[in-house]
This record gives structure tokens, C-alpha cells and sequence, in this order.
């Protein structure tokens, strides 16, 4: 009886102490399926000092035998075995992240995710029509569908989950700003809205501005005006776009140029954050008709084209 109430309290002491105190972290697996004792062995296997034994018959008396959850996992210093099988009882994954800039292309945001090494790269061999019959049976052209934003999984979660996630978050936030939308708008549906905020996104940095450019674009859709912008331009111009942008370039008819073409592009042209979806769906009233950079970053806004060629002449010539 003495010596087993001796090992029943170095049990109980064992597992209220700490695994290790040692930096980094220890990141090991449970694989589906595995039970109290083969949970165990994992663990050690990964090089985390616990005796599988002693691991199991812990999991057994706290009753969590059986609720063990399979995963990637991180052991940080200081953790003690009782806190170790809550962790995993709890499902407390190692957590990754991924953070999608607003302003990316769905190209970009795609080689981010190829390069993050704590997902899992299920989605790696399809197309992006592919990937999209995935996501949703609405939209076959992925650009703009997707929200910019840091995202949290735990580690070796599947890409597609992300870009389930990130699509999801988008809808959510563009048919929020369609439903508070100005009826007067010149937009067709929500996806024409998300096109030009995505225009928004890429025409200017500066968030005080983007009412102002939407504004002017707004303005120009209601007349019949060209957009005349250069960043569709770009867009459209793909891989042959090489930093700078040339006469022939705004000349040069493609779906995109919108020197040669009237209305919106035939899809968004980025990834438009909130900001830019609020923007194109509450545009400022103005008269204004044009805008130049000023070359710090912020804009001068005209109402015709003798003010605006003033403008020109002062700031760009």
C-alpha cells in the first residue's frame, strides 16, 4: 500500500511538471486513428522526452483516452503532460498564418500559397478554372473573388480551405455593400461593383482618396466617358507589362484597355480590400471628370478638361 501510494504520487507529480523548458518549440503529429498509446509513441518519436507509457496511462486516467485528436501539433516549453493531453483532447492544432495583401492579383495570391510550407498543397495541379469548380459553381474567372486578409489554420490544413475561406469573405462583404448600395449607381450587378473597386484598389494607396477616384469613374460610367485608366491597361497587357507603360501600350486594343473600350473591364483586376468595396458602392458626389497625381502621393481632381490640363502642366510636365 506505501509503495503505491509513493508511485501514485510521483505519478501525479511527473505529470504536473514541466516536459521540457528548452527553446523552440517541438512540433510533432497525431495520425487519424491513433490511440492513447500509439499518440504516445508519436510523440516521442518527434523528440518530445515523455515515456509513451506514462503517457498513456495518463490519457487513461483522465478519462481523455479516447478523445485524443488527430492533427499537427507544437509542445512549448514549460508544458506539462496533464496540460499536453488537454491540448490534444481540445484540439489546440499549431496554428499557422497567411496573410493575402489587398492590391494582389489572384496570380500572387496563388504563388503565396504555393510557397507556404504550412499547408497542405492540395489544389497545386489544377487550373484556376479548376480550382474555382471547387470553390463555387457562380464564377469561372477567379480574379477578385477573393478576400484580402490574414488567415489562421492549423498547420497542414488544405490551400482549398483557405480559398473556401477567402472567397466566402468576400461574397460576404460585397453583397453587404450591394444591399446599402445608391439604386442610382451605374452597376448591373455585384460583380461590376467588384470590378470597379478593384480599379479603386490599384488606382491610388492613399484610403482618403478611394471615395474620390470611385467617384470620378462613377461619373464617367453615367455619361459614356472612357475610363481611360492605366492600371486595366497593365492588366491586360499580362506578362508583358515590364514596369513602365508606353503610348503604343494605351493604343493597343485589348478586353482590358479601357482607352479603346467604354465601360468596365470584363472582370475585377485585382484583389479589392473593404475599403475599396465601400468606396465603389458609396462613391463621393463630385463633379469631377479627371485626376492627376500630384507626385506625393495624393491626387488633384478636376471637373473638366481645360482644369485638368492645367493640372497636368503643373504636376507631371
Amino acid at each position: 500500500m506505501v509503495a503505491a501510494l509513493a508511485a501514485g504520487g510521483a505519478f501525479a507529480y511527473w505529470a504536473q511538471q514541466p516536459i521540457t523548458q528548452q527553446e523552440p518549440a517541438i512540433a510533432f503529429t497525431i495520425a487519424p486513428g491513433s490511440g492513447a498509446h500509439a499518440a504516445g509513441q508519436q510523440i516521442a518519436d518527434a523528440g518530445v522526452p515523455i515515456e509513451p507509457l506514462l503517457f498513456n496511462l495518463l490519457a487513461r486516467v483522465t478519462a481523455k483516452s479516447g478523445r485524443l485528436k488527430a492533427g499537427s501539433y507544437e509542445l512549448k516549453p514549460g508544458t506539462t503532460p496533464l496540460r499536453l493531453i488537454g491540448q490534444l483532447a481540445r484540439g489546440e492544432f499549431a496554428q499557422e498564418s497567411l496573410t493575402i495583401i489587398e492590391g494582389w492579383t489572384f496570380r500572387q495570391m496563388r504563388q503565396a500559397m504555393a510557397a507556404h510550407t504550412g499547408l497542405k498543397h492540395d489544389t497545386a495541379s489544377l487550373s484556376d478554372l479548376a480550382l474555382m469548380a471547387k470553390i463555387t459553381p457562380e464564377y469561372q474567372q477567379p480574379e477578385g473573388l477573393f478576400f484580402p486578409d490574414t488567415y489562421l489554420f492549423a498547420k497542414g490544413a488544405s490551400d482549398l480551405q483557405i480559398f473556401k475561406q477567402a472567397h466566402t469573405m468576400l461574397m460576404t462583404r460585397l453583397l453587404e455593400a450591394w444591399e446599402k448600395r445608391d439604386p442610382a449607381l451605374p452597376y448591373k450587378n455585384p460583380y461590376e461593383a467588384l470590378t470597379m473597386a478593384s480599379i479603386v484598389e490599384k488606382e491610388t494607396g492613399q484610403k482618403s482618396e478611394r471615395g474620390m477616384i470611385a467617384g470620378v469613374f462613377v461619373n464617367r460610367l453615367k455619361i459614356g466617358m472612357l475610363l481611360q485608366t492605366d492600371p486595366t491597361v497593365i492588366y491586360g497587357m499580362g506578362a508583358r507589362y515590364e514596369g513602365k507603360i508606353r503610348k503604343r501600350d494605351l493604343e493597343a486594343d485589348t478586353p482590358y484597355n479601357t482607352y479603346t473600350r467604354a465601360g468596365l473591364p470584363p472582370t475585377p483586376i485585382a484583389l479589392p480590400g473593404v475599403q475599396s468595396l465601400t468606396a465603389a458602392l458609396a462613391p463621393a458626389r463630385t463633379d469631377a471628370l479627371y485626376f492627376v497625381a500630384r507626385g506625393d502621393g495624393t491626387s488633384q481632381f478636376s471637373g473638366n478638361l481645360p482644369d485638368h490640363n492645367r493640372a497636368v502642366n503643373q504636376f507631371q510636365r
